[in-house]
């Protein structure tokens, strides 16, 4: 195979990535949670350290949402999940 074939081969996107679209976890602002439980919720479900979640809790506070998570739905909705089960509202995009 020659050169110009293999390039190709490399930038043609593969099956996997045409199906599996990356998604995200928007959460939402309400006026029910608090600072705190919106940062241990993120740090404890999504994996932040303290100040990424901190971060987006502004973030959701201000701009009334923020990605919070992003990979395949099969991660996220479980997460997705946890998060509304702790009173958060949160939807997958």
């Amino acid at each position: 195979m020659d050169t110009e074939h293999q390039i190709e081969e490399l930038l043609a996107p593969s099956t996997e990535t045409l199906t599996e679209r990356a998604r995200e976890i928007i959460l939402h602002n309400d006026d029910v949670n608090t600072f705190e439980h919106v940062i241990v919720s993120l740090m404890e479900i999504c994996d932040h350290d303290p100040i990424q979640a901190e971060q987006c809790a502004m973030l959701v506070h201000y701009n009334g949402k923020c990605s919070v998570k992003r990979g395949s739905f099969e991660v996220l909705n479980p997460m997705r999940t946890a998060l509304c089960d702790r009173g958060l509202s949160a939807d997958i995009q």
